[in-house]
Order: C-alpha cells, then structure tokens, then sequence
C-alpha cells in the first residue's frame, strides 16, 4: 500500500482551527492501516518534510499526496501532476474543478452530493470525521443551562438570543480555546449553534460541524442551524432543534422549556457508532485498498469518459432541443 502525504500548510498555532485538527485526526488513524505523515508546503518546520524539498527528491513513485486545504488545493494540484492525489474535501464551493485523476473523499454526504453532481466521472468516497471517545455522557451534573461557542455564532444568536437568555438562566459563552470542550458539554444542558450566516459570509460551506455532534454525544440538549454538512445527522424535532425558528421570544420560549425539563436526547448511540474510530477504520482501509488498485490501473489506461464540462452541457442542451423541434415539426 502507498505511503500517504498529508499536505498542510503548517501546524503551528496561526494554522489551528477545525479542518487541522481533523486532518490530524484521520492522519492518525490512516497510519494504524498504512505509512503516512505530514508535509508542509507554506512554511518549514524541523520535524516535518517541505513540499519543495520533497518534490527535488526520486523516489516517489509509491506515494499519494492527499491535499485538503480548499484554497490551496488547486495550486497545489498543478504542482503534482504526475503523482497519485487525493483531495479529502471538509467544504465546498470554492469554485474550483478537479481532473477526474484525482479521487475525492469527502466528510460529509453534503459534500459528497456536491462533487457527485461537479465532477460525476471522479471517484467519490464517504469517510466522516471521528468523534472521539472522551465525547460521552459521563452523568456529571449540569450547572450550566445554556452553552454557546461564540465563534461561527450568528450575530442573532450573539446580540438577541443570549441577552434575551442571561436574565432567565445561566449561560455561559465561550471566547477562545478551552482546555477540555468534553467537560464542558458534561456540564451544559443545552448547547447553541447556529452557523449559517457565518459560512455564507465565508463564501464556502460548514464541512462537517464537529461541536453539535459532540455536544450530543455528551448529553446535551442541541438547538442549532441545519446548513450544509450539519444536515447529515441533524434531525429537527427528534435528536435536536433548529435555531432562529420565527422569533427571538419563540426561540426562548423552547429553549427555556428545555432547560427545565432537562433529559438528554434519546437514539443517540446507534448514531455516533457511523462517527467513532471502529467504523471509520473499516471504512479507511476499504478507501485506501480501492484507492491503490485505481492507481495501479491509471499507470496503465488513460480516461476515455467525456468529461461533464460546460462545452458539452452545452452541446448536450442543443442536441435535446433540436430533437424536440424535430420531434415536433414531424408530428404537428
């Protein structure tokens, strides 16, 4: 089995956020089933291979490079076309098109309906992030009502919601990195999330929205946005509640009655077993071994599908058309 190089722009701290700690996090296990590390690209670090020295060096005929920085995926590409790549895709709606040379794994089943439909003659995979064991309902008691992470917040949830809250129950905003996000869960009753505007800002999409899942993992009560990847295991009105539902007062109303009749939601376990490292192991090693056949196979064939671009949606649209006034000139 090829040795997979994870491309990342750094990991030092002005790198931190979600989609790192996620490609560590399947960097970690792809290296329970095969050889695999980091590779940087923007800036050395003493531990880690540097793209542009790597890419000087022979031998590297049997490796893959994954690439997962959506900005940086398409330059990126353009350096490594005459190696094995893999795109591991969090969100969507960069813009960019693919080779269909190149695999895409996605998180989510919202990314993968979106590459499904951009680049249908493209190998397509499912492997979703890992939510980690320490994310459990440890029946700690809740003293906190209502938990929210003020990053990604809408500016609805920051300056109505939770003002509108603070008088009627405690609420406890978090601003920063917090050193165990498990234990705070195990201590909150409701957690709020609601993300939408904060990614349609962004121009791109919630690729995966770790903190819902985990939230409920740990017992809590989840009133959130329903955008994008978070649509893959949120369910409105049975695990969770969707946020910013008519007004700021019906809003309260809910959350208040949540609050006072506190249980953790219910059907959770057989959920979080398609999010936890046994599953996503499995699904990895069936990834890589089909992965590594396509690419024994692509050394040897070159691609004889048409590709679905513009020109031929275009030419497949005039054809329908002439058809259809063929159709009907013959048969008035």
């Amino acid at each position: 089995m090829r040795k997979l190089l994870f491309l990342l722009p750094g990991t030092t701290k002005k790198f931190h956020c979600g989609g790192l700690f996620a490609e560590q996090k399947t960097l970690a296990l792809a290296q329970q089933l095969c050889a695999a590390e980091v590779v940087t690209y923007r800036q050395r670090e003493p531990d880690k291979p540097y793209l542009p020295d790597l890419l000087q060096q022979p031998h590297l005929d049997d490796v893959i490079f994954v690439v997962s920085w959506g900005f940086d995926v398409p330059k990126l590409v353009k350096k490594l076309t005459q190696y094995p790549v893999i795109y591991h895709a969090h969100s969507s709606e960069y813009g960019f098109r693919l080779p269909a040379r190149i695999p895409i794994v996605t998180v989510s089943r919202n990314t993968l309906g979106y590459w499904g439909q951009r680049s249908p003659h493209t190998l397509l995979y499912y492997l979703p992030n890992e939510i980690s064991p320490e994310f459990a309902n440890l029946q700690c008691d809740r003293e906190i009502d209502v938990l929210v992470h003020a990053r990604k917040s809408s500016s609805y949830l920051l300056n109505q919601l939770i003002p509108a809250l603070k008088p009627k129950v405690n609420v406890q905003v978090i601003d920063g990195f917090v050193d165990s996000l498990a234990e705070l869960f195990n201590r909150s009753k409701v957690y709020l999330y609601d993300s939408a505007e904060y990614w349609a800002v962004q121009g791109v999409t919630e690729g995966f929205g770790l903190q819902p899942l985990e939230a409920m993992a740990c017992g809590c009560q989840v009133f959130s946005s329903v955008n994008h990847g978070l649509s893959d295991y949120l369910d409105p009105g049975f695990n969770c509640q969707k946020i910013a539902g008519c007004s700021t007062a019906f809003d309260v109303q809910r959350i208040l009655r949540t609050v006072q009749n506190y249980q953790p939601p219910s059907g959770i376990e057989p959920l979080l077993l398609e999010y936890r490292k046994d599953n996503i192991l499995r699904r990895l090693g069936m990834i890589l071994t089909e992965l590594n056949e396509f690419f024994d196979h692509q050394r040897a064939s070159s691609n004889d599908i048409a590709p679905l671009n513009l020109q031929r949606i275009v030419g497949l649209r005039l054809h329908t058309l002439v058809y259809k006034v063929k159709k009907k000139l013959l048969n008035p």
